[in-house]
């Protein structure tokens, strides 16, 4: 027991002394004392309210891959304070105006998080770098989101009036006009198709899509899509009442044949079929939403299509959220071509929404049964969303006119069709 003890010690004396110069330096360590006044400046110098009156460009942003980028002055001080009020309207409309408050809460957190300085809160070891590298980078999260919007879909009202389908194809006239406008204002191909799919008002589509043909305008691309998802309510209601008459909208719909559980179980399974045969880029995003689909319809799995439609989706649009969010600092997201974005979307959405209307005016003319016009602004792909306000526009001008459930036929062929309008621009200009 001594023995070992002298044996402790004696290493113990090598450690310390057994190195002048690297014993000096473990034991001695010099202290410079400092004044209250220089303590108080010490700590004023690692303050945010600091950071961002000191106008000046020294102040470095990290991003998600690693990569440094020095601020200049207005980024790092006005910018931020316009971004922070930027983030405040979107709590706005989330809490007192109900807009998807599922996606802008967590988009906005994650703007907020993103714009407090010299956190670093985007960086590759920042809980948003880390956020945005597990899901986003790699484009995992919009295929769960979309897993889960598969499981939650119900494919019957687009069985029992198949013709519905043309008011989805029609809708994603809005990705393909956007593109043309985004060239127009001086994009360049690549960066016009993922900027165009916000016509479709699909965030997960566009999330997807950007990152891989724009990643730089990755945030200003998924906060145009998502904005446009939530103000749906705002947006389309005076497009579809302007383009259609009051005896047009009080148009009453039959009642729709029933759907056969078999034609439910196959029709995923058909559509990720010709996916793959013919538009193999487009496959993630059907392929996960087919499968969604596929374990709901089956009816053997309840608690694998419950987990899809509530846990999972939830989880995921948390980080989805955030991880968007991260792309609203200042520096990446108050930049010209951000604007533009959201002005091509905003233009993109609106035409989208007027090609429903007008083709399910087109087919109501050849039509042996009545087509309510309203049904054709649901082609877009939010949703639900696009379905309930064109019921509640239809039982404004008829009481009792339930116009929902045929409204969700152009609804979920909408969300196939932004998926085909993404595979087809990442074929052509990936």
């Amino acid at each position: 027991m001594v023995k070992k003890l002298l044996l402790l010690l004696l290493f113990s004396f090598t450690l310390l002394f057994g190195n002048e110069e690297g014993g000096e330096e473990f034991v001695k360590k010099e202290y410079h004392p400092k004044t209250l006044v220089e303590l108080v400046a010490s700590f004023w110098e690692t303050t945010g309210i600091k950071a961002i009156i000191d106008v000046n460009d020294d102040e470095v942003a990290i991003d998600p891959a690693g990569e440094e980028k020095k601020l200049g002055a207005f980024e790092s001080s006005v910018g931020r304070i316009i971004m922070i009020g930027i983030v405040f309207l979107l709590f706005y409309l989330a809490i007192a105006k109900g807009f998807e408050p599922l996606l802008l809460i967590p988009i906005a957190f994650g703007g907020l998080l993103a714009n407090i300085p010299l956190a670093h809160m985007t960086g590759p070891d920042g809980m948003l770098g880390i956020i945005y590298n597990m899901g986003i980078a790699n484009e995992f999260f919009p295929l769960l989101i979309f897993m889960g919007v598969g499981a939650m879909t119900d494919f019957g009202p687009l069985l029992a009036n198949p013709k519905t389908a043309l008011l989805g194809g029609a809708a994603q006239f809005g990705i393909f006009g956007s593109l043309i406008g985004a060239v127009a204002l001086g994009f360049d191909l690549q960066d016009a198709s993922a900027i165009s799919i916000i016509g479709g008002a699909d965030g997960p589509t566009s999330i997807f899509i950007a990152n891989k043909l724009a990643p730089d305008m990755l945030g200003a691309i998924a906060v145009a899509a998502y904005s446009y998802m939530a103000l749906v309510p705002v947006i389309q209601p005076p497009i579809m009442k302007a383009l259609t008459t009051e005896e047009e909208r009080k148009i009453k719909m039959g009642v729709q044949r029933h759907v056969h559980k078999m034609e439910k179980l196959l029709f995923p399974l058909i559509v990720l079929l010709l996916s793959i045969l013919i538009l193999p880029e487009s496959t993630p995003l059907i392929g996960a939403f087919a499968f969604g689909n596929f374990v709901k319809e089956s009816g053997v799995v309840e608690r694998l299509s419950n987990t899809m439609q509530n846990a999972l989706i939830n989880i995921v649009t948390i980080f989805l959220g955030l991880g968007v969010g991260s792309k609203l600092a200042a520096d990446k997201f108050l930049v010209l071509e951000s604007l533009g974005i959201m002005i091509i979307g905003l233009i993109a959405f609106g035409i989208g929404t007027a090609a429903g209307v007008l083709m399910a005016k087109l087919m109501n003319k050849f039509s042996k049964e009545p087509i309510n016009p309203l049904i054709g602004a649901a082609g877009v792909s939010a949703v639900p969303m696009a379905a309930r306000v064109v019921s509640k526009v239809g039982a404004e001008a008829r009481p009792g006119n339930i116009l929902l459930m045929h409204a969700m036929g152009p609804n979920v062929a909408g969300v196939i069709g932004s998926a085909v309008a993404a595979g087809v621009l990442l074929s052509i200009f990936k």
